[in-house]
């Protein structure tokens, strides 16, 4: 039998928030739509992430510059003030991704996604270095400098994928130094960091870069790049087919390996910056809707802690329109939440995990967190079990996929004050805060196929997977200051428990 041992009054350490530093957003454009700010705005209620990265803040839907007839840069700051002044609204600042190519600079016609980003490297250095230092200085006037020494800034996407940058690496490092240069320019103390790379068997660029600017003297505050659970690297229309991988340990191995390239390098105290994770990249892979997901999400952060300053979720909210807008409600997009704002199995495993007390105990179980304040104490516990796919990930997850039932887990408890605790139990599995798979089984998607819910089907939905508690029940600590609970378990199920003592 699986057994938790939680001794409550030994000494605590603080809970290592790196899961709630960064999480992700597809482009600029889409902080601006109502419905986004409205799911940012529950995002933060609930989890309060400090970070959000995102893709096309100098894409030309943000209309950023253009060239005047004399040939000189135009700037214009409008659309980029309106969504970072609703993110700093909202207690979230930007983790800045300096890219794409916006027209007057590109050097060439290639593009990105659906609203078409351009990947190429700038036709004159000197005018995208203009560009970054214009933006750098106006974010300083508009916020303050101390306001923005707590930002980072990121330059470029993945750059080592011809799909997103058709350089070299060596024209990837000349964008960085003058990216760089411009930035520190304004103020030596602002963070600047790369490559954000995609994970490739054939090197993330960590390693370069960090060589690049040891050799060059170009500042470099900390690195980044990207892992997903699926192999492969782009599929950028979602139209690809794709299997997890075999092995349940591929992220963190991907985090190890960026660790230990920092490492072992000439800059070692660098912080590690997942600025993109999740266990498919696909934007069309239903395993994002399928509450596989969520004890996935804290499998893979628990055994990240320690190696990775961040892990950035990619991404909070299916409004994301790389290979453009959603077809149906649950089209398989990166979202904590669907365009709906319903949440998946995923926003659970972050909310829960994000509302852990700041003093965290040990638990004597890998698959577990415990931590406790002077009122509460959180265990949150899951099993992961790698699904046994017969399919691609397109024809598995389009299932119902019922959980095998495991041995009950049992969560001793020692130290607590003895008398009475109220015991709050939430779960998510199978049919458990599992929309998707209610979505499934009312029929809903046979009987409105690629149309949207009404609202009232919408709210239904809403309701059943609100994340209340399946039990509320009471546990009576001896004079001793013991307790045991008996947790019914089912394949990928995450179960939190909160105590609270009755008092009188």
């Amino acid at each position: 039998m699986r057994n938790l041992h939680i001794a409550v009054q030994t000494e605590t350490k603080p809970l290592d928030r790196f899961f709630a530093h960064c999480v992700g957003a597809g482009r600029a454009g889409e902080m601006l739509r109502a419905e986004a700010l409205r799911q940012l705005s529950y995002l933060q209620e609930t989890c309060g992430f400090r970070y959000l990265r995102f893709h096309g803040l100098f894409s030309d839907d943000m209309a950023v510059c253009r060239l005047d007839r004399e040939g000189k840069l135009q700037f214009n700051w409008q659309y980029i003030d309106l969504v970072i002044d609703a993110m700093l609204e909202r207690h979230i600042r930007p983790l800045i991704e300096l890219g794409f190519m916006p027209d007057c600079l590109k050097s060439g016609e290639q593009t990105i996604f659906w609203w078409r980003g351009n990947v190429t490297p700038p036709k004159d250095m000197r005018q995208w270095h203009e560009l970054v230092s214009a933006f750098t200085r106006h974010v300083t006037r508009r916020y303050g400098a101390q306001e923005v020494r707590q930002w980072y800034f990121e330059v470029w996407n993945e750059p080592n994928l011809k799909g997103f940058f058709t350089g070299t690496q060596q024209d990837y490092f000349a964008l960085y130094d003058a990216s760089a240069d411009a930035v520190k320019a304004v103020d030596p103390a602002y963070r600047v960091g790369g490559p954000g790379t995609a994970g490739l068997d054939e090197g993330t660029w960590v390693a370069e870069l960090i060589a690049h600017c040891h050799k060059n003297r170009v500042p470099l505050d900390f690195v980044s790049t990207h892992a997903y659970g699926v192999e492969g690297h782009l599929d950028q229309f979602g139209e690809r087919r794709h299997r997890l991988e075999k092995n349940k340990d591929c992220i963190i191995e991907e985090v190890l390996r960026a660790r230990n390239d920092v490492k072992n390098s000439a800059m070692p105290q660098l912080p590690v910056i997942f600025t993109e994770w999740s266990n498919s990249y696909s934007p069309r892979d239903n395993v994002h809707d399928s509450y596989v997901t969520a004890p996935f999400i804290l499998y893979t952060l628990k055994r990240c802690q320690g190696l990775a300053q961040s892990m950035s979720y990619w991404t909070f909210t299916d409004i994301f329109e790389e290979p453009g807008p959603g077809p149906e409600p649950f089209h398989g997009g990166f979202g904590l939440m669907n365009s709906q704002g319903l949440c998946k199995p995923s926003f659970y495993a972050y909310r829960w995990l994000c509302e852990l007390p700041e003093n965290e105990l040990e638990t004597s179980d890998a698959d577990s967190y415990a931590a406790t304040d002077c009122d509460t104490v959180h265990v949150l516990l899951w099993d992961y079990t790698h699904p046994a796919q017969d399919a691609d990930n397109q024809d598995y997850f389009i299932r119902d996929l019922p959980a095998k039932a495991l041995e009950d887990a049992q969560v001793e408890l020692e130290g607590l004050q003895s008398g009475d605790y109220c015991v709050e139990t939430c779960r998510v599995g199978h049919m458990a805060n599992d929309v998707y798979t209610q979505y499934l089984r009312t029929g809903l998607r046979e009987l409105i196929g690629r149309d949207t819910p009404t609202r009232e089907q919408t709210e239904a939905l809403r309701k059943q997977t609100d994340g209340r508690p399946e039990s509320v029940s009471t546990l009576r600590a001896g004079a001793d200051g013991r307790a045991k609970l008996t947790v019914a378990m089912r394949e990928n199920d995450v179960v939190r428990i909160i105590l609270r003592r009755n008092e009188g």
